[in-house]
């Protein structure tokens, strides 16, 4: 039996104007498959009956792109993928955009790769922490930076930012109630080249609450950035 009821997923893509094609519909249903499937053996996700992956995972990584323009071909890296959101769920509909998946836990890592194998998804998939990677090569090379991660605005920018060149933009997908958070953050994110662009609002299929934070990367990020970051 699968992992999730397709009907319901096609129905709630149709519901936010983003209907899936059979491929990409075969393709949420195998990513679920998988990541239930591994979640027996190692920790993934909390979230593993049918309506929950549909909306938490799949529905909540790609709303943003009603949201905000990712141009054709963009570079985009998901710095703390976990499991591979919202990056996998973003490239399964936009199949134009080149991802990277970073993640600080090999074994994760080490399913990100049978994912994107198995999706045909040529993702790039990097075992680092996050603030380690945007001190090499990939530092200001990425286009768009995504996070959906519980740690703090001022946290996540000093991650994220580090990676995305001038004329990107960090987006940040967060719950509902944080506009102190952002308030807290933009001193950092000025720091950092930063500049908030954007805060949406919105909520998903299910009435769950979301914020969006679109992050603009005006200037070149100092070299002393990303420090070592503490929660």
């Amino acid at each position: 039996m699968a992992a999730i009821d397709v009907s319901r997923l096609k129905a709630v893509f149709s519901g936010i104007d983003m209907p899936l094609s059979d491929t990409q519909t075969e393709s949420f249903a195998t990513y679920s498959d998988m990541l239930v499937e591994k979640n027996e053996v190692m920790n993934l996700t909390a979230v593993t009956d049918s309506e929950g992956i549909i909306m938490k995972h799949f529905a909540d990584s790609c709303l943003p792109l009603k949201m905000v323009d990712a141009p054709r071909g963009a570079k985009l890296i998901d710095v703390g993928t976990g499991a591979g959101f919202p990056a996998i769920p973003i490239k399964i509909v936009r199949e134009d955009l080149r991802i990277t998946l970073l993640d600080s836990l090999n074994k994760r890592v080490n399913f990100l790769k049978d994912v994107s194998a198995a999706l045909n998804l040529g993702a790039e998939c990097i075992h680092s922490r996050a603030e380690d990677g945007a001190r090499g090569v990939l530092r200001e090379t990425f286009d768009l930076a995504t996070a959906r991660a519980v740690a703090r605005m001022s946290v996540l920018s000093e991650y994220c930012l580090p990676y995305v060149k001038v004329g990107g933009r960090f987006i940040a997908l967060k719950g509902s109630d944080c506009h102190e958070e952002i308030a807290q953050a933009e001193p950092i994110i000025a720091k950092l080249g930063g500049k908030i662009g954007q805060v949406t609002e919105y909520t998903l299929p299910s009435g769950d609450g979301r914020t969006l934070i679109v992050v603009e990367k005006v200037k070149n990020t100092p070299r002393e950035f990303p420090g070592r970051v503490v929660k």
